[in-house]
């Protein structure tokens, strides 16, 4: 019996944020690879280790957790004024699929330093030390994302003193802008409300925020659901009811946003929309022993991922709620005290993270003009990543 020898495909595997991915040049990939469908999806499955049945991923180079079961993919950009196109590939642990439907961003922060390094940004427009502002074409979702990048002796500067909870290291810090950060070509509220009464089977009418910015998200109260918003990642994680009770919520959610035409379809989007609780300020320890205090917070939000509690926050659920917060009467707003507001600081489960973001109304609608983070991302490996060639 023969059996097709592995192949060897160029791959850097990068944290951003507090996510890792396996990063792509588009012109790497096996030529069949290069355009979008099942031989693409394939690829980056057997990479990834998916789908799992033991959800460990050991046979591939994801981490068993959403946060590391990403992959991402650049190339030149097809937009004017753009440098590089970035298409992300949240890749499911125990099924075989790949979600397209949204952004990571998490790792926005690592795209433009992979763009710098990868020659898709032009020498001229990056200084010898200072910031390389790198424009990026968000594919997923059609948006524009500006990295700002720190440059020393010419060179992406990687290391440095900035601390982001839910890292265990310090680094440097990589400002990312979000341009007009609603979630598609509709309305950012797709309902049409701040507020929508949500029915769910079995959970109840809950009141919800469902907004799309940074990713499409449904935000509900902790109390109405049994939460305090102080929890952490095993109170949730380790509760299959609870776990099913938020997948619920959340594909009724989806339906009411319109994404999806019925309930069974939430089983192969597992990317979008996002659930999330809210609360109001408390006290509690952090996954990592941080004392977090009320007064250092303005919001509790506790988000999912993939069908579990997140260990700190998604890049583009802290969008939401950042543009959420900044529109009086959403739940976000409400739960952070009400009340106009450019910037909101969060406590998530792994510690806080302060986001800003511009708001406005125009003949009834709301807007977001951009939200602004903050991360770090440093390259953990550089070279070939090997799968089977018979696996794709």
């Amino acid at each position: 019996m023969s059996h097709a020898p592995q192949i060897k495909v160029p791959a850097t595997y990068i944290r951003g944020g507090t996510s890792k991915g396996v990063f792509f040049r588009l012109g790497d990939l096996p030529e069949r690879a290069r355009t979008p469908g099942p031989a693409r999806d394939n690829l980056l499955l057997r990479v990834i280790g998916s789908p799992d049945p033991y959800q460990k991923q050991t046979d591939g180079m994801g981490g068993a957790t959403s946060s590391t079961s990403k992959t991402v993919i650049l190339s030149e950009s097809t937009q004017p004024d753009h440098d590089v196109d970035y298409l992300f590939g949240q890749v499911s642990i125990d099924k075989p699929f790949v979600d397209w439907s949204g952004n990571c961003g998490n790792l926005t922060a690592a795209v433009g330093a992979f763009a710098i390094n990868s020659g898709f940004v032009t020498k001229d427009r990056i200084p010898e030390n200072g910031t390389a502002v790198v424009r990026i074409w968000q594919a997923n979702i059609r948006k524009t994302i500006i990295a700002n990048v720190p440059i020393t002796n010419g060179e992406v500067q990687e290391t440095g003193d900035f601390e982001l909870d839910g890292v265990t290291f310090p680094a440097a810090e990589v400002q990312v802008e979000f341009m007009d950060p609603a979630d598609g070509e509709g309305s950012m509220f797709p309902t049409g409300n701040l507020v929508d009464e949500l029915e769910v089977p079995g959970v109840g009418t809950l009141k919800a925020t469902m907004i799309n910015a940074g990713i499409p998200t449904v935000f509900i109260n902790a109390e109405a659901i049994g939460y305090n918003g102080t929890e952490l990642q095993d109170d949730i994680n380790s509760d299959p009811k609870a776990l099913a009770m938020f997948e619920n919520i959340r594909a009724h959610g989806a339906v009411k946003m319109g994404l999806i035409q019925n309930i069974e379809e939430g089983a192969a989007r597992q990317h979008t929309p996002k659930v999330a609780f809210v609360a109001p300020p408390a006290e509690y320890t952090s996954s990592s022993g941080k004392k977090i205090a009320a007064g250092d917070i303005d919001v509790l939000v506790r988000a999912l991922s993939m069908g579990k509690l997140h260990h700190a926050m998604m890049g583009t659920a802290a969008v939401a709620i950042a543009t959420a917060a900044a529109i009086p009467g959403t739940l976000v707003n409400l739960a952070a005290g009400g009340g106009d507001r450019t910037s909101v600081t969060f406590g998530h489960p792994s510690g806080t993270l302060q986001v800003g973001a511009e708001a406005k109304e125009v003949d009834g609608q709301w807007t977001a003009t951009k939200a602004i983070m903050s991360r770090s991302a440093r390259i953990l490996m550089e070279g070939w990543v090997r799968v089977p060639g018979d696996s794709f």
